[in-house]
């Protein structure tokens, strides 16, 4: 582990028993009881997340509104101070270069939040596409974030700040918070399928934060494994598995991330005809039928002829079913469609089944 990046609470994870794996260059906890046991306790109570991982970075200038709206693919022009939008940004062949988060802290003031394996590509590509007046800061050291999902999360996190959290709606956020007695900033976007918030703050005062929550029974800290069993539940998309280089937006199925109907982007003109004429390949979700378990970059065919790929699989915790997400050929993605799923030496039968695997009861 000497050679990987590690977050501020990297010491720290230890005194709660985490196991520490290499995620993409990073010395990470993959769980820290069980990926089941954390895995249920977002679903029913709440779970703790280090995902201070994640790359931040800043974007200012009374260029930044035409400079956003270049490189992205959602309508950037549509956000106000306090709100986020999720959105991707594409290469001109309608690729994804990755998914992230906007805030909007004020006018000319922005705050971007990328994938982790993507922080260094992300911040080269926004420079090479610069222009007008603009300032990208990547502060992605100097900030740390911890993720608090679950239906008890406004319950656990309220004693800890004077902020009213019920002020604080999906996809908006509050800067200047104190949380345990350290400035934050707070948002609730979640990436679990469950309610929740994400808590910004100082690198060097994440340790106060995490342990201050920690405190309270109803919460546990939770790992990689469940942080991706969640999400994938709630049909997530996950860069690298459902979105890369070589699949667009549209094909992820995540076409309400993309505005066509605004001003020139990049990757604009692949991704209207893939929106106006469908794509030819569709992001579906799958459930085994025989017995066995889907595996990423697993192939799928259909009688003789391979017709896509599982992107994501595992045996869902909360469901007790085998079941995948898989990139298919369009004309095989109806539900029912019946298909073949080459686990090791046999091919083992599923079904095209509807999205979200879950979806939380309000």
């Amino acid at each position: 582990m000497t050679d990987l990046n590690k977050t501020p609470l990297y010491d720290t994870y230890k005194q709660y028993g985490g196991k520490i794996i290499d995620f993409g260059g990073w010395a990470l906890p993959v769980q820290f009881s069980s990926i089941k046991e954390e895995h249920e306790a977002v679903r029913t109570k709440a779970g703790l997340f280090d995902v201070s991982h994640m790359g931040e970075m800043d974007v200012k200038g009374s260029g930044s509104l035409a400079f956003l709206q270049k490189v992205m693919t959602n309508d950037v022009s549509l956000l106000t101070d306090g709100k986020a939008q999720y959105t991707a940004m594409c290469y001109e062949d309608g690729g994804t270069v990755d998914d992230l988060l906007i805030y909007k802290k004020a006018e000319n003031d922005y705050l971007l939040v990328v994938n982790a394996a993507n922080i260094e590509k992300d911040f080269d590509w926004l420079a090479a596409h610069q222009f007008g007046d603009v300032e990208l800061i990547n502060r992605s050291n100097d900030i740390a974030q911890l993720a608090l999902q679950g239906p008890l999360s406004q319950r656990v996190l309220q004693p800890l700040t004077s902020e009213n959290l019920e002020g604080i709606k999906p996809f908006t956020f509050k800067d200047g918070v104190t949380v345990a007695g350290v400035r934050v900033l707070v948002s609730r976007t979640g990436y679990t399928g469950e309610d929740g918030f994400e808590i910004y703050c100082d690198a060097k005062d994440v340790v106060t934060v995490w342990e201050k929550i920690l405190e309270n029974n109803d919460v546990i800290p939770c790992g990689l494994g469940a942080r991706d069993t969640l999400r994938f539940e709630a049909t997530l998309a996950l860069y690298g598995q459902e979105l890369s280089k070589t699949i667009t937006p549209i094909e992820a199925r995540i076409g309400f991330a993309v505005k066509t109907n605004k001003d020139d982007f990049i990757g604009k003109e692949v991704l209207k005809v893939q929106r106006e004429n469908g794509p030819s390949r569709k992001l579906v979700g799958i459930e085994m039928i025989d017995k066995g378990i889907p595996r990423h970059g697993y192939e799928v065919f259909k009688a003789e002829e391979q017709i896509g790929f599982v992107t994501t699989g595992t045996q869902s915790p909360t469901l007790k079913k085998n079941i995948g997400l898989a990139l298919l050929q369009a004309e095989y993605a109806e539900v029912g469609t019946e298909v073949d799923v080459q686990i090791r030496q046999k091919r083992l039968k599923a079904r095209v089944v509807p999205t979200p695997f879950y979806k939380r009861s309000n």
